[in-house]
């Protein structure tokens, strides 16, 4: 399956429907060494599809770990300038964004929290410009993913590596739909699926949303005033379609950062910084998160939710039927990308502020007195299950079932 002519048809999709390159647009890439192969691809893709430049940002995951596992305290009480400032300089200049990821889920096992927090939390301050562009869809950007050995064992242990290796392939391959031909034309058919629900709940801006279900979650969650729900990928600010994410089955929108009441437990693990937060349990009340546990890595899970103010509350509300394609596959990735689209997912911290209708030109205080979270973090973690049970109320009162057993009843 993995041949030149799917790779390069992969590429074509992430280059023209992911970041949706214009002609004389600069095509920035952030990727792992090991996936030099298919960066050269996308470079020479790009530059066809008339790219005025392609720049890679290279990193190593090696090399990642030695740091945190052997530097100097000094090195993680400062973020390097040139880092915020490369991304101010591409910006600058209307550069899309590539991530290309090939993670291994454990790659951070073993490394002190209070590093990962620590330094995370400056790179968070540092690179704050062009996190509010990209939340804001001033830029265009994408996240796609390929399979690493680690990773697929992670996912298949039972199987040899190179049986993993291709088995994880193949369900990257199913999940982002380039198991065929023509991936771009499957993606504007999957693009137009999201219109009748989308448009559904923008027509009804219910206001709450009650969730249920028998491992313990019972919450409810009030929207944020004037919220948009929006799925099946964006469109910037120029009015240029693209899709953040490949895959992608979600319809998203903000809650009311002040309007959580209630508990919600995890239903997969969460994989935050290459370690794995399990049987994750938050309280809410007023928004904010009174008592949190997890059964795994509590402490990492305290210090995301320590971060800051903002932190402490929810930021993004999606819905994911548990009938889909990505959750029919039954596999656990290990990896958000994949698992926050085969479930309903909330998550802490930072709202997308293109899901607030009239946001251009409001100010920070502006946005929250509409109930649009703040955070220098934005973290999703995963609560479907087969028997969720999801209850809208509309503005006069009125209850609407909207999800039953797990999936859309609209």
């Amino acid at each position: 399956m993995v041949n030149e002519t799917f790779l390069k048809n992969y590429a074509k999709l992430v280059v023209s429907s992911g970041v949706n390159l214009k002609k004389g647009q600069t095509l920035v890439i952030n990727c792992k060494i090991d996936d030099a192969y298919f960066a050269r691809i996308v470079t020479d893709v790009a530059y066809n599809m008339g790219a005025k430049e392609v720049v890679v940002m290279w990193f190593d995951e090696f090399m990642t770990r030695s740091m945190y596992m052997q530097a100097a305290d000094s090195v993680f009480d400062e973020f390097p300038t040139w880092i915020p400032e490369r991304f101010t300089y591409y910006d600058a200049r209307d550069a899309v964004y590539l991530n290309i990821i090939s993670p291994d889920p454990d790659l951070l096992n073993g490394v002190n929290p209070e590093r990962l927090m620590k330094y995370n939390k400056l790179q968070q301050v540092a690179c704050k410009s062009h996190t509010d562009l990209t939340i804001s869809s001033y830029i265009r950007w994408n996240i796609c993913a390929l399979p690493s050995t680690k990773w697929a064992k992670k996912v298949f242990p039972a199987l040899s590596e190179k049986e993993a290796f291709d088995k994880l392939w193949e369900a990257i391959a199913k999940c982002s739909r380039i198991d065929n031909d023509d991936p771009i034309s499957a993606w504007e058919k999957h693009k137009a699926s999201f219109i009748k629900r989308r448009d559904f709940l923008n027509e009804m801006q219910f206001a709450s949303l009650h969730y249920k279900n028998s491992l313990g979650t019972d919450v409810n969650v009030r929207l944020a005033d004037d919220h948009i729900w929006t799925g099946g990928g964006d469109t910037d600010k120029k009015g240029i379609h693209f899709f953040p994410n490949i895959p992608t089955e979600e319809i998203f929108s903000i809650p009311h950062r002040d309007g959580v009441d209630g508990k919600i437990v995890s239903s997969i693990p969460l994989i935050y910084q290459g370690n794995s937060i399990e049987g994750i349990e938050l309280e809410f009340k007023n928004g904010v998160v009174v008592n949190c546990k997890a059964s795994k890595n509590q402490e990492i899970l305290k210090n995301i939710i320590d971060t800051d103010e903002g932190a402490k509350r929810l930021g993004e509300v999606a819905l994911i039927p548990y009938n889909s394609p990505i959750s029919n596959m039954k596999i656990l990735f290990y990896n958000t990308l994949f698992d926050e689209n085969a479930s309903c997912h909330f998550a802490l911290g930072r709202g997308f502020t293109s899901c607030l209708k009239g946001d251009e030109g409001l100010t920070s205080e502006e946005r929250l007195a509409r109930g649009c979270n703040q955070s220098l973090v934005h973290v999703d973690f995963m609560v479907g299950t087969s028997d969720l049970k999801i209850i809208a109320t509309k503005k006069n009162n009125e209850k609407v079932d909207i999800f039953v057993d797990g999936s859309f009843v609209i």
